[in-house]
């Protein structure tokens, strides 16, 4: 699993890129009450606005994090948005992506230095 700065996960999963928040963004967006989640088959660039989540306290967008097509949505959110805040780096993941290479992963954070980041 790797991180970003913005506090979202990724995690390599056969030939797709699995992406979710961290447990530390899920705490301090607070309770999620609901998640817009992007069209299969959409092209993103890295950075382009990909989904958008609710809170009690806020909305926030959550960017793409490499270029690709999304290939899957979990749509358990649309029903149970809570799942983000219960499981964020299992059950809570947004979406998964397909890429040209797997290695842009490596790009990002290790566990390590997430950490270190969020201190």
């Amino acid at each position: 699993m790797r991180f970003t700065e913005e506090h979202e996960w990724l995690r390599v999963d056969g030939d797709l890129i699995v992406v979710g928040i961290t447990e530390h963004a899920a705490t301090q967006l607070g309770d999620i009450v609901f998640v817009e989640l992007p069209e299969i088959e959409t092209q993103v660039a890295k950075d382009d606005e990909v989904v958008v989540i609710e809170s009690v306290k806020a909305a926030s967008d959550i960017l793409a994090p490499v270029d690709g097509e999304i290939v899957e949505v979990n749509e358990a959110l649309s029903d149970n948005p809570a799942l983000v805040n219960d499981d964020p780096l299992g059950e809570g993941w947004f979406f998964k992506v397909k890429v040209d290479d797997l290695s842009v992963v490596d790009e990002y954070m290790t566990e390590d230095e997430y950490q270190e980041l969020i201190g």
